[in-house]
């Protein structure tokens, strides 16, 4: 009997070396993960010419990774018990690692689009059970060191993404994007194995099978649309409105099964404890803030700057680096008894500001400075936010409901990127039409600049070679191509706003979470 309560007194805990090997390791693989959700994006055309395939196949070999994670994500509590952290864990690795080397050596695009799919079902284990396994692997009183630690990844993750694929895309080849995952995941694989803890437990009673098939159809039906939505013009598309019946059925499915189900594959319950949900909703807007800055400010200074990958990527680190050492901050910052709430506030209200000055300052004047001090801001609003946000989350939960509540506050986020992409990709598309009709009375034959302009241009062809017919003509094309190119550089400017107004709607929410002086999570006996 002694013995027993001796047992259950240790503490679950790790300390020395090995503590930090785990956190090296497990963080290295949420990285991975993470950069793989954008590495792919500078690399479409590459893969498109190479592979023989249009852009519109090419944009599967993102929607395959980004559907298989959003799906794997929510999944991961159960089928860490199912088979134990330690296994299911190692062997995700595994499957990431084996993936990742065949994406590098597919001769055809529907066979890489197959193998980012496989890709995103070991990825998707190794965002949702870092965060878990690091709860469970520093004391309680340094969970907001942990979370602060698994915080800088998340960052840096999606940041490092286009720019390192730039990189050996332009330096190598596509195929690399893929195999500089290969020799990390063999080294994470083995550390994996060797130290992280989790035998797999008993469950009560039978699998949710439903539940999973359930979730299977409702959030991939969801990520689809979202992906695939602005390329097939919404709802003109039959192939999107179907997807958003399969959407709607498969997530009104799961929710009524979950709450009936005795052993939920996912347990939703747990967003019946306030702070749950409202720090789950602040994860979906951190996801927007942070997947749309990274997909609107390359396009921008690429598309109508003229930078090049590694000088749009230059520009980003450095705040990137300061979120990463803002994440520490913010954990000692919590211990010494600073709400959240506060922290919260700080961090949202900058990132609205960064929005705010970065679509007031995008000009085709801009230059690094213009964009560097703003991205400053943009690194010190995501510092404030990620470490609050997640102690809030997991404040006061026990046992299994820290994992439950972590694998769905990391598909939120990862939800919340792919709802704001598509928002304000939407929204940039619409807005380039617009802004080109309003514009377009400046071409007119009265107006007395683009009279002017127009002789300009007629007379410099001319002078080149060119008739007065031809001239005529490229003049008329010259102008026109500045219309439209002048209609999207407000239209991309226009988007950062955007994303600061949703933001700036979801930060109230902050003022109904509802924290108690030192509470934190319990980790013994969580998955």
């Amino acid at each position: 009997m002694e013995a027993a309560i001796e047992e259950s007194a240790r503490p679950t805990h790790e300390t020395g070396a090995r503590k930090w090997l785990i956190t090296i390791t497990v963080i290295t693989c949420a990285i991975m993960e993470l950069i793989d959700t954008s590495i792919v994006n500078v690399a479409t055309r590459d893969i498109a010419g190479n592979l023989g395939a249009t852009v519109e196949e090419t944009a599967w070999v993102i929607t395959a990774y980004a559907i298989s994670n959003i799906i794997i994500i929510p999944l991961t509590g159960f089928l860490g018990d199912l088979f134990g952290r330690k296994l299911y864990f190692t062997a995700s690795v595994v499957l990431f690692t084996f993936a990742s080397f065949m994406c590098g050596f597919s001769g055809s695009i529907w066979v890489l689009v197959a193998w980012r799919f496989v890709q995103g079902i070991g990825g998707g284990a190794l965002l949702a059970t870092a965060q878990t396994v690091l709860v469970e692997t520093f004391p309680p009183e340094e969970l907001d060191k942990a979370n602060g630690i698994f915080g800088a990844g998340i960052v840096m993750g999606p940041t490092l993404g286009p720019v390192l694929g730039g990189y050996l895309t332009d330096n190598y080849s596509w195929s690399w994007i893929f195999y500089v995952n290969v020799p990390i995941g063999i080294a994470a694989a083995i550390l994996s194995w060797k130290f992280i803890k989790g035998e797999k437990k008993k469950l009560e009673g039978k699998v949710d099978y439903w539940g999973i098939l359930a979730l299977i159809v409702g959030i991939g039906s969801l990520q689809l649309l979202l992906e695939e939505g602005e390329r097939k013009d919404w709802f003109a598309s039959n192939f999107i409105i179907l997807v958003l019946i399969l959407g709607i059925a498969g997530i009104f499915l799961f929710i009524v099964r979950e709450l009936k189900a005795k052993n939920p594959v996912v347990d939703i319950r747990v967003l019946k404890n306030r702070n749950v949900w409202v720090g789950s909703a602040l994860r979906f807007a951190f996801g927007i803030a942070i997947y749309c800055s990274v997909f609107l400010y390359p396009i921008f200074v690429q598309s109508f700057l003229g930078w090049n990958a590694t000088r749009t990527g230059l520009l980003i680190l450095p705040g990137a680096f300061l979120t990463g050492m803002l994440m520490g901050v913010n954990g000692a910052l919590l211990k010494k008894g600073i709400s959240p709430k506060i922290l919260l506030i700080i961090g949202f209200t900058a990132v609205i500001a960064y929005e705010y000055i970065t679509y007031r300052l995008a000009t085709p004047a801009a230059g690094e400075w213009d964009f560097l001090w703003p991205q400053l801001i943009r690194g010190l609003g995501f510092g404030f936010i990620f470490v609050p946000a997640a102690s809030l989350t997991l404040a006061g939960l026990k046992g299994k409901d820290i994992g439950q509540a972590s694998g769905l506050s990391n598909m939120l986020q990862l939800l919340g990127g792919s709802v704001g992409i598509a928002v304000v990709n939407t929204y940039v598309t619409r807005r380039i039409a617009s802004h080109r009709i309003d514009l377009m009375s400046n071409l007119s034959l009265y107006n007395t600049a683009a009279k002017e302009r127009m002789y300009q241009l007629t007379h410099q062809l001319i002078a080149n070679g060119k008739s007065p017919g031809q001239a005529k003509v490229m003049a008329m094309g010259i102008m026109d191509g500045t219309l439209s190119r002048q209609s999207a550089l407000i239209s991309y400017s226009e988007g950062f706003m955007v994303i600061g107004l949703i933001c700036a709607v979801i930060l109230p929410l902050v003022f109904l979470a509802k924290i108690k002086k030192g509470e934190a999570a319990v980790v013994q006996g969580a998955h």
